[in-house]
């Protein structure tokens, strides 16, 4: 019998329980096969505060606590020397969640040995020239690296437009969704909207979740909204700098409209179920379009309806589990949320095909799984 294959898996998004979610899949469904660890920084600065290494009993992965410094800067944060330690004991292959331009993906890259194959993963779904020293290192990792994953179809493919990049195995795998945690749940969205003093009877509500911001169609929507003749209410849960502007509109709607900051993202599976459609108008700039859009996700998993609009990620997000629009055609939102809030029976229909688009796309162990299986198609390469 086989022994286990070693898996190194390292990323500073570890230091949060809920990030970890993607190993402790893998450790569960590669269970037999794998022998998997979680290396994590013992603290990390955080976007907004510090944070500490969580642990939760249970957890079915190992995980190893490695110090990080200079962590206020993502780009230019690195690990504790001790990683040569976590990275050369016996491991067959290492899973670095960094992106391959900053100086920690530069770092893993170093410190894993010759013999053992490296594959990491990246995001990054517009072409950019970054500069030294980035460039220097992402060069360096994609050349050190036996294969990458993207997260994303639009990544995958610009990134194939590369020579470097296009001579390595690639594989494109979404972002994973707990489909037990995210689920319909009716009662909790009539609770959600009764503690926003709104009847559990009324016309559907239009949803937004993400960042109060421009390129996020924030505008585009409200736009969207007051051009309707059909009855509506529209709940919209974030935060940003566009919450003054949005409030002002919210005003002139009297009863209509809800503005929600500070949600957790515990509290975000009952704010979705609190929907009947859920909007994601984002809106490409020359220095962004839309990435994965884990609301889309997560909203197919509570069966709510989606719409999306075409920039970057998002038509492979939806697929067939919703509705794509354009990015600046307002009266084609506006002609689309009419439909679904006129048509129960569309909702449905739209809620159970996103349902199962979760189900089959990015339920964790689905998520999972594709790792797994693309380091073993990576070490058979090697082999």
């Amino acid at each position: 019998m086989m022994r286990p294959r070693k898996l190194v898996t390292v990323s500073h998004s570890y230091v949060v329980t809920l990030n970890r979610r993607l190993a402790n899949e893998m450790t569960r469904v590669g269970a037999g096969r794998w022998d998997i660890t979680a290396v994590a920084p013992r603290a990390f600065h955080g976007d907004l505060s510090p944070l500490v290494l969580q642990h939760e009993p249970g957890e079915p992965v190992r995980i190893e606590a490695v110090r990080a410094f200079f962590s206020r800067s993502l780009h230019g944060f690195v690990y504790g020397p001790e990683l040569r330690s976590s990275l050369s004991r016996g491991v067959d292959l290492v899973h670095a969640w960094e992106e391959p331009y900053v100086m920690s993906g530069l770092e893993v890259a170093l410190l894993t040995p010759r013999r053992v194959p490296l594959v990491f993963c990246t995001a990054q779904n517009l072409t950019k020239r970054y500069p030294p020293p980035f460039a220097q290192a992402e060069r360096f990792v994609v050349h050190r690296a036996a294969g990458w994953v993207a997260w994303g179809q639009t990544v995958r493919d610009t990134l194939q437009a590369r020579r470097d990049y296009a001579l390595r195995p690639s594989r494109f795998i979404p972002m994973g969704v707990d489909v037990e945690q995210f689920q319909p749940d009716a009662a909790a969205g009539a609770d959600f909207r009764r503690k926003l003093g709104w009847e559990t009877e009324g016309p559907p509500v239009v949803g937004y979740l993400g960042r109060f911001v421009p390129e996020k169609g924030v505008r585009l929507l409200m736009e969207a909204l007051d051009g309707l003749h059909t009855p509506w209410r529209a709940l919209f849960v974030g935060g940003g700098p566009m919450e003054e502007p949005l409030r002002a509109w919210a005003s002139r709607h009297a009863d209509r409209v809800r503005i929600v900051t500070g949600v957790s993202h515990a509290g975000v599976p009952q704010a979705l179920n609190a929907m009947d459609v859920l909007c994601a108008p984002s809106q490409t700039t020359p220095r962004w379009k839309e990435q994965f859009g884990r609301m889309l996700a997560e909203a197919f998993a509570c069966g709510v309806p989606v719409l999306g609009s075409d920039s970057g990620e998002v038509p492979f997000t939806v697929g067939d589990g919703g509705q794509v629009l354009p990015e600046a055609d307002t009266l084609a939102w506006t002609t689309a949320l009419a439909a679904l809030l006129e048509s129960p029976s569309a909702r449905r229909e739209q809620s159970r095909k996103g349902r199962e688009r979760a189900l089959s796309h990015f339920a964790w162990p689905v998520v999972a799984r594709a790792h797994l299986d693309f380091f073993e198609e990576v070490l058979q390469r090697r082999a």
